[in-house]
């Protein structure tokens, strides 16, 4: 089967409902519309809305990567400095993105400091960790080299550490630029008066969808075109054999005085955010005093205010994961057993998952409303990409002999599967699935964000934003983080246990 055929399936498809009216043509415009439409928007002011989303992108991307770098390597080559910093870090780093984004719209307004806040976050985080990571990997024996030589420090940096972390700090890059990307699509969807986030806005609220399909196929196309850049700047620049990360990765867990240097940076920074308070050296209203925030949650904790939004949200969460993983899996796995119809399926779904995951958004609203339905079905297509990629791979990977067996023994398809197929692909689907469990709780928190009806934690930051309660929003944004890491630490949990019959031991 042809790369090709699918795309012209689905556009012929498309055009057979657009023109036998299916859908209203307010939501499902036809093939010509959409072509024409970005024929004008073209030579109008698709390229200068790109522009203005692109330029913001690059001043984040760039913050976010120095910052990002110099922390990294700081956690990374000095044993101190990472006791003190990374709890701290970390902790932050469990907190979404856009759980941020109610808070920062309190104190950043909707201006372009609040959109650059966001991207230089979303950049930080991915390449500070694998800069760390880089660091740690560093084999000990480049040390000695630098020491027989007598290598000066600038030149062993230069020379030996730098080209050693490169290969981690380029994967690094890449997801962080991902990520900042996903960001400033989400943002402008939310706050914004110019960008392609905000033309695809305008778009839907004109209920001129041909505008939102051409705005979908360019930021898809910019994503793809972005994402091939740093790949092959990657391949470019790293042409020297990668350390295999697993063999430096063990350490020993942490002693008593580590757990003590990791409690000190908190413990001034709550020490300052109280003397801030005290003194009134800001706003109180903008920063109030850790006691009424500690007693604003306890209140909201146990009056439910908390509890039920935060129920609600979860459950859409694992309702959504459900359904897209069992799809992702299932498709994932089918396109890796039917190994034609996955090479002529794989660039469509991979320039589908070049598309921000909210860039649909107006496209669901539209079609589905802003109900229950709508967001559910939302996150399942977040957690549908990452599950079917993990399956697909899986299925790729497995051992020929696995098949030779299978002939040899004249297995059913069903026998095959339950017997070879799946125990062998179990590894694989669970790592997709922690993947799928991060986005799925990022769907659910962002899809109340963008249809705001109904109970959720979205919804309740959002209502908090808008009475400016900052310690319901300081509150929420912790918990939200704090639930995001136990159903991390879950999905591990789950995969070691399942897949514990593979330890030889």
């Amino acid at each position: 089967m042809s790369c090709a055929a699918l795309p012209v399936l689905w556009i012929a498809l498309w055009w057979h409902a657009a023109h036998r009216h299916w859908m209203s043509p307010q939501i499902l415009p036809t093939p010509e519309l959409v072509w024409h439409t970005a024929i004008e928007l073209a030579s109008d002011n698709l390229f200068a809305q790109l522009a203005v989303s692109l330029m913001r992108l690059a001043i984040g991307f760039a913050a976010g990567v120095v910052a990002g770098i110099a922390l990294g390597a700081l956690m990374g080559r000095s044993r101190l400095a990472s006791e003190l910093v990374s709890p701290l870090f970390y902790a932050f780093a469990q907190i979404p993105t856009l759980a941020w984004l109610p808070l920062l719209m309190v104190v950043l307004g909707i201006g372009e400091a609040l959109k650059l806040m966001l991207i230089v976050k979303a950049v930080l985080v991915p390449v500070a960790v694998h800069t760390q990571l880089g660091m740690r990997t560093v084999p000990p024996r480049l040390a000695e080299i630098a020491a027989v030589v007598r290598l000066p420090r600038s030149a062993t940096w230069r020379l030996l550490i730098a080209p050693a972390a490169l290969p981690p700090v380029m994967t690094g890059l890449r997801i962080a630029l991902a990520q900042g990307w996903l960001t400033l699509i989400a943002v402008e969807l939310l706050a914004s008066s110019e960008g392609i986030g905000y033309l695809m806005v305008w778009g839907r609220q004109m209920f001129q969808l041909d505008i939102v399909f051409v705005c979908i196929a360019a930021i898809g196309v910019t994503g793809f075109a972005m994402d091939d850049v740093l790949r092959r700047l990657d391949a470019w620049i790293v042409r020297w054999p990668r350390t295999a990360l697993a063999e430096h990765a063990s350490g020993a867990p942490p002693s008593a005085l580590a757990r003590l240097n990791g409690a000190i940076l908190p413990a001034v920074l709550v020490a300052v955010w109280a003397a801030c308070a005290h003194w009134q050296w800001v706003d109180a209203r903008l920063l109030p005093a850790p006691s009424a925030v500690f007693a604003g949650t306890w209140l909201d904790l146990t009056s439910g205010a908390l509890p039920v939004p935060l129920a609600h949200t979860l459950l859409r969460a694992l309702e959504g994961l459900a359904l897209g993983a069992l799809a992702g899996t299932g498709a994932g796995v089918a396109l890796g057993l039917l190994r034609g119809v996955g090479r002529a399926v794989a660039p469509t779904l991979a320039a589908l998952r070049q598309v921000a995951i909210f860039a649909w958004i107006p496209l669901l609203t539209a079609w589905a409303g802003i109900d229950e339905l709508a967001k559910v079905i939302f996150v399942a297509l977040a957690a549908f990409f990452p599950m079917s990629v993990a399956a697909q791979r899986a299925v790729e990977n497995l051992s020929s002999q696995l098949a030779e067996v299978a002939r040899t023994l004249r297995l059913s398809t069903r026998q095959r599967l339950a017997a070879f197929v799946l125990p062998s692909i179990a590894p694989g689907l669970f790592a997709g699935l922690r993947l799928a469990l991060v986005y799925a709780w990022l769907g659910a928190i962002g899809a109340e964000y963008f249809m705001p009806s109904g109970v959720g934690i979205g919804s309740f930051m959002l209502d908090a934003q808008q009475l400016f309660r900052m310690d319901r929003l300081l509150s929420a944004a912790v918990i939200v983080g704090a639930l995001g890491a136990v159903l991390g630490w879950l999905g591990g949990r789950l995969e070691t246990a399942a897949t514990r019959w593979r330890d030889p031991s």
